[in-house]
């Protein structure tokens, strides 16, 4: 009961929507690092993809954790939306969004183009059913023919730069929320957050990017 009580309150919600976005930012930062090494070749890509699938109990669990955290993270962050619309003024909340930087202004619609952008890209990379010319095991032969269509590659691409704009805010907030700001230390906050989000997004894209150009093939 204490524990729905705290996240009843708007402190709950947040403490609970940082946490899952940690957990969630740590492993787009580990899925990222896993799926870079297409540059390495297909034995190397198929390889990983292997490993990730040697014990299932604990890849089922880690996916399970994953959608518990997307879960708890949407639910939070649209209760803590709808609080703030019905608790500030009008005026507010235009002048709010007025003084609010570009990762502020799309944290709502950013989270639900990279929602959508998730749900497609299981069903195109992971399950395959959105795929044209998927072939179970071959990661590597997946990746390739996905991304050699524009329109595909496209999608990923600003779908990458809503997602880095949504770890820019999310990372900022986390440290707010966690108890850490201080004016003192806001600048590195802000570096931080800017240099994970850069290094997510340009990890990411590069891949879609490498093969429209050929370089991967």
């Amino acid at each position: 009961m204490k524990v729905l009580s705290f996240y009843s309150t708007t402190v709950g919600k947040k403490l609970v929507m940082a946490v899952t976005g940690l957990i969630l930012a740590v492993f787009v930062l580990g899925h990222m690092a896993g799926n870079l090494q297409i540059y390495q070749g297909p034995e190397k890509l198929n390889h990983y993809a292997q490993l990730l699938r040697v014990s299932m109990p604990l890849l089922w669990t880690v996916r399970l954790i994953l959608l518990v955290s997307v879960v708890l993270h949407i639910v939070a962050a649209v209760q803590v939306t709808l609080q703030n619309w019905r608790s500030r003024p009008q005026k507010y909340a235009v002048s709010a969004y007025q003084e609010a930087d570009i990762a502020s202004r799309t944290m709502i619609w950013g989270g639900l183009v990279v929602a959508a952008f998730v749900v497609y890209h299981l069903l195109h990379l992971t399950f395959g059913t959105a795929h044209g010319d998927f072939k179970p095991g071959d990661v590597y032969h997946n990746v390739v023919s996905g991304f050699q269509v524009p329109l595909v590659s496209l999608f990923y691409i600003l779908a990458n730069i809503f997602l880095a704009l949504h770890l820019y805010h999310g990372m900022w907030s986390w440290f707010q929320t966690l108890g850490f700001s201080h004016p003192k230390y806001n600048r590195a906050r802000r570096v931080f957050a800017t240099v994970y989000a850069v290094v997510i997004a340009v990890g990411n894209i590069s891949i879609p990017v490498s093969v429209l150009a050929g370089w991967v093939k």
